[in-house]
């Protein structure tokens, strides 16, 4: 039986080598510190000419000397605490080192053969480390890592700097070659699926081949001190069930995590959306539903949460009408008699359903989404396991990207991820997939928070401190329709502050900002190019 002590072994004598140097160092600086300096002169005054009294270099050499010994006495508890620690460290080893390896087992020429087996052994304990299987717990928003979504051909991310693009294709060669590894990894493992897989034995002739252009959308992280997590999914035309592969690179080779089937027919996913007002807005929200949700998908709900009395006839009526025009029933509406507060609608809407658990879809009605992205929700959620928060991307003001409102195109058209079309708004935790278990059992929301914003932050970070997994990720497939925004008085200084750091980043980009700061500059620019060009002219 091969010996797997070996590596562990050498490790051990590298770990006593290195602590021994460490306490040589100590003693080092030890007698550094104790030995007089050899020109007195340039230490005692006087000596270079000056008089001083007997009782002054007495004072001063005693002043020295306790001050060598206290140095010499910190030196000496360290020392001490070293050794301890030492010690303490050896026992632990002695004790690992037989539990590991077996009473009995000799020679060292048998553990050679043993050390690919240490290695895959780290790896692994890298996926154990990693938010793979389980959540972490994380102690605000901003500790989370979150993912970047990537297709065959483009990539969305969220760092962007002043070269990066929110969606951009991968041009570094090296990311290029990494993202298509993963892609035919993934696909070698589905075409050839182990026993674990789940898979059932189908004859190879009966089971379907998947290719790259049955590659439906990625995700990747990298955590510094574990790896890039990879999350796959795959699915043939115009079928609700996908494959799901995750991958983990821990530094090193690409390792299969599980691959699994997903099976999305009966997964309906209920739309929440607290309104008060709107109207008009909502009915252009009510016609995207139409196009995605009833057209196109069907298994959804829409549950329509309104405050106060204005408005409430035209939103019946609207909801009325596109039911019996399209012959859908499910969507329910609730009108609440109160001052709006967006956590206490999506708590009104979470708690109104009564079939049992189900998908919920925290949205808002200046929300455009496609059936990528319902599919994109219903693959990222999963109960007691694992929350969704996609990164929405938000489009400026049209007024100042296109000039004037009048010569922006069709809302169809500004779909687009361009840095001077709008932004990833990775500061906004509103947009959420999520059971309604996990929902109920998290405490779902401060239902004292009022207003504006506060609220999808509490519960963002109750899931971050709960032992769920959070997916944060931008999504292409989700954008924000940009309107003014008002900040009332009645806000706390803290929901102030955010709505108005909202309502800056909403307006437009950096550059077109600086257009309209310095606009008085450029167009006295322009006059003066004007003035002379007229003035060549004419000569």
């Amino acid at each position: 039986m091969p010996r797997r002590g070996f590596p562990f072994q050498g490790r051990v004598r590298w770990l006593f080598l290195g602590l021994f140097l460490l306490l040589v160092l100590l003693l080092f600086a030890y007698l550094l510190e104790c030995t007089p300096p050899a020109d007195v002169s340039q230490v005692l005054p006087g000596l270079a000419g000056e008089t001083y009294g007997k009782e002054y270099y007495q004072a001063l050499l005693q002043e020295h000397e306790e001050r060598h010994l206290s140095r010499a006495s910190s030196l000496k508890r360290q020392i001490a605490q070293l050794k301890q620690e030492l010690q303490e460290m050896s026992e632990k080893l002695k004790l690992m080192q037989d539990k590991k390896e077996p009473p009995g087992v000799q020679g060292l020429g048998e553990n050679k053969d043993q050390e690919p087996g240490d290695l895959l052994e780290f790896l692994h304990s890298q996926i154990d480390k990693a938010e793979v299987n389980t959540g972490a717990r994380l102690p605000s928003e901003y500790a989370l890592v979150p993912f970047e979504s990537f297709t065959s051909s483009k990539v969305y991310q969220l760092e962007m700097g002043l070269t990066r693009h929110p969606e951009e294709k991968p041009v570094r060669k090296d990311r290029r070659d990494e993202l298509v590894e993963v892609i035919e990894a993934a696909l070698d493992i589905i075409n050839n699926p182990d026993e674990e897989d789940g898979v059932e034995d189908d004859m190879p002739m009966q089971r379907p081949t998947y290719t790259d252009g049955h590659f439906v959308e990625g995700l990747y992280r990298t955590e510094r001190d574990k790896g890039t997590l990879y999350e796959l999914f795959f699915s043939k035309d115009d079928s609700s069930s996908f494959r799901h592969v995750t991958l983990f690179r821990p530094f090193g080779p690409i390792m299969k995590v599980r691959s699994t089937s997903v099976e999305t027919l009966a997964m309906t996913v209920n739309i929440i959306v607290p309104l008060a007002g709107r109207v008009d807005t909502f009915s252009q929200f009510l016609q995207n539903f139409r196009e995605v949700c009833i057209q196109r998908d069907r298994r959804v709900h829409l549950t329509v949460v309104y405050f106060g009395q204005e408005g409430l006839q035209e939103v019946q009526s609207s909801l009325e009408t596109m039911s019996r025009e399209e012959s859908f029933s499910n969507y329910t509406l609730l009108p609440v008699d109160e001052e709006f507060s967006r956590g206490r609608g999506l708590d009104i809407g979470a708690h109104a359903w009564k079939r049992g658990d189900v998908l919920m879809f925290f949205c808002d009605v200046d929300i455009r989404f496609s059936l990528d992205f319902l599919n994109t929700c219903r693959l990222h959620a999963a109960p007691n396991k694992k929350v969704f928060y996609p990164v929405v991307f938000s489009l400026y003001n049209p007024a100042i990207v296109y000039g004037s409102v009048e010569l922006a195109p069709p809302i169809e058209l500004q779909l687009i991820h361009k840095k001077d079309a709008g932004f990833w708004r990775d500061f906004g935790f509103g947009m959420t997939c999520q059971y309604r278990s996990d929902f109920l059992n998290i405490g779902g929301f401060d239902l004292e928070v009022k207003g504006w914003g506060v609220e999808d932050v509490h519960l963002y970070r109750k899931y971050l401190r709960s032992d769920l997994i959070v997916i944060r990720t931008p999504v292409s497939s989700l954008f924000h329709l940009w309107h003014e925004k008002q900040c009332a008085d009645e806000l706390t200084p803290e929901q102030y502050r955010m709505c108005i750091q909202s309502k800056a980043m909403n307006e437009a980009s950096h550059s077109h900002l600086g257009m309209l700061v310095f606009r008085e500059e450029i167009e006295a620019h322009l006059r003066k190019q004007a003035f002379k060009t007229q003035g060549g002219t004419e000569e």
